[in-house]
Formats: C-alpha cells, sequence, structure tokens
C-alpha cells in the first residue's frame, strides 16, 4: 500500500507517550559513553515549552523551539555547585511535528532523535556554533 492508497482518515499523530517512547529508543541507541551520560540528564516530552523557558531563550513562538537542554553543561560543573535541580533535556512534540511535516523527507524517529543529539551536545558544553560546524544535518 503506497501513501496514496493508504487510508489517512484513521491516522492519529503521536501521543506525548510515544514521542517519550521515540527519545528513550533514541536515548538508548546511543554509544557508550553518551548513553551513560543522557541516562544521567531527565527527559521530559511536552506538547510546547513552558512560557518561562520560551522567556529564557527569547522566544515569543512556541514552535519555534523544538528542544532545549536545561542545565549546567559538563564543561562548566564544578564540586562547589549547589544543586538546582536535575540537568534535563525538553523536548516539544508540536514544532517537531511541524518540523518533521514541513521537511516531508526525515523519518520522525530521525528527527526526535537529531533533536535529542542536539540537545545533549549542549550537555558536553558544546556551543549552537560548534553543533554546525559537526552536523550540517539542519542544513
Amino acid at each position: 500500500m503506497n501513501a496514496m492508497t493508504r487510508d489517512w482518515t484513521q491516522m492519529m499523530p503521536p501521543d506525548l507517550a510515544a514521542f517519550e517512547a521515540l527519545a528513550e529508543a533514541a536515548r538508548d541507541s546511543l554509544p557508550e559513553p553518551y548513553r551513560a551520560a543522557a541516562l544521567a540528564i531527565a527527559l521530559r516530552v511536552e506538547d510546547f515549552a513552558p512560557d518561562h523557558l520560551l522567556a529564557e531563550v527569547e522566544l515569543d513562538n512556541p514552535f519555534e523551539l523544538t528542544g532545549l537542554y536545561d542545565g549546567i553543561p559538563l564543561t562548566e560543573k564544578s564540586v562547589m555547585d549547589q544543586p538546582h535541580g536535575p540537568d534535563t533535556i525538553w523536548l516539544f512534540r508540536r514544532p517537531i511535528l511541524d518540523e518533521w511535516a514541513e521537511r516531508g523527507t526525515e523519518a520522525l524517529g530521525h528527527l526526535v532523535a537529531h533533536v535529542l543529539v542536539h540537545e545533549l551536545a549542549h550537555h558536553f558544553g558544546w556551543s549552537d556554533d560548534d553543533i554546525a560546524h559537526i552536523d550540517r544535518w539542519w542544513e
């Protein structure tokens, strides 16, 4: 059955639980030592970024943010740091679904994995410029 003959009237977009399962599968498939580091970070999947996170990154449109690393990068951590909560990777379902639909050429699981890895790179202390230099995927 091809896309033209498939009965799309019965299809539903993946819910938050299914999205979280995609992210967990991507995290579980990471090579060591990245997998161990990723397992130490809280993973949150929401439809959209909460207002306080949008304000932190100076965005008004919640569709502009697919993911976010909220924590102290490993390159900046100190034994003197006071715990402020767990490092967290946030993934935002609706903006990711929109990007997936706009691209039309990527499997959803692949896009979710890419956003997860991008945010995990921030945990390792890589800047957006470092990530863009290494990973040209977004172009």
